[in-house]
């Protein structure tokens, strides 16, 4: 008899979980799990998320955002944000974006995400980065979106954070459809950059953005 979903997402669980329970095991409880999302987009902010999560969690289907579908992403996002010990999300504008440039406005957005949470965690683990200027131990793990459980929780939080900040972007600037394509480069989003330029929520310092704002310079104050 095969195994049971069930069986295997609690499986994949107790797999995902190995570095969590090292720290368990130890006494340390409180330790966060840090992902961002949005480092590519054209538009839009670029935002991280730190979860701290119980040794008792058991939420199945915890995994990187990119292979969870929208609908399962913001269930799951109630679910980990309800059991969640802390969590907090960190935002960068996409002024911000353009002046610190995507990596580092990456790293800013796992700091402030770190340094908001309302529990101080006692070690970090991020998804292949080290994040600077936090006092609190951490550890980068190569595709950590993919085999921690509490970066891949971050991942989720972080993505659905984003997804409904760009829908409130798309009622804010109706016409570039930020909604569906979170800001992306689509074939949607450059006939929409070409008829309309570029608003105060694209990042200006991205070629394709750039290059429309010297071909319409009057869109830059859209």
């Amino acid at each position: 008899m095969g195994e049971s979903r069930k069986d295997r997402w609690a499986r994949q669980r107790q797999e995902t979980l190995v570095r969590e329970k090292v720290f368990w095991s130890s006494g340390q409880t409180r330790i966060a799990g840090v992902d961002e999302v949005g480092v590519g987009p054209l538009a839009g902010p670029l935002m991280a998320a730190a979860v701290i999560l119980p040794p008792s969690i058991a939420i199945d289907g915890v995994r990187d955002s990119k292979k969870v579908s929208p609908k399962r992403r913001e269930e799951l996002f109630e679910e980990i944000t309800a059991a969640a010990v802390a969590w907090s999300v960190g935002e960068v504008t996409p002024a911000e974006v353009d002046q610190l440039n995507p990596y580092h406005g990456a790293l800013e957005a796992m700091r402030r995400a770190v340094t908001g949470l309302p529990e101080a965690p006692e070690h970090v683990l991020v998804d292949a980065r080290t994040i600077p200027e936090i006092s609190f131990p951490q550890t980068a793990i190569v595709r950590g979106d993919a085999s921690v459980y509490s970066i891949a929780a971050a991942s989720i939080v972080a993505k659905v954070s984003r997804d409904r900040r760009m829908a409130v972007l798309d009622q804010t600037y109706p016409g570039y459809g930020f909604s569906r394509h979170a800001g992306y480069g689509t074939p949607e989003h450059f006939r929409a950059l070409d008829d309309l330029g570029p608003c105060p929520a694209h990042r200006r310092s991205f070629a394709p953005v750039r290059a429309r704002l010297i071909d319409a310079p009057g869109a830059s104050t859209r």
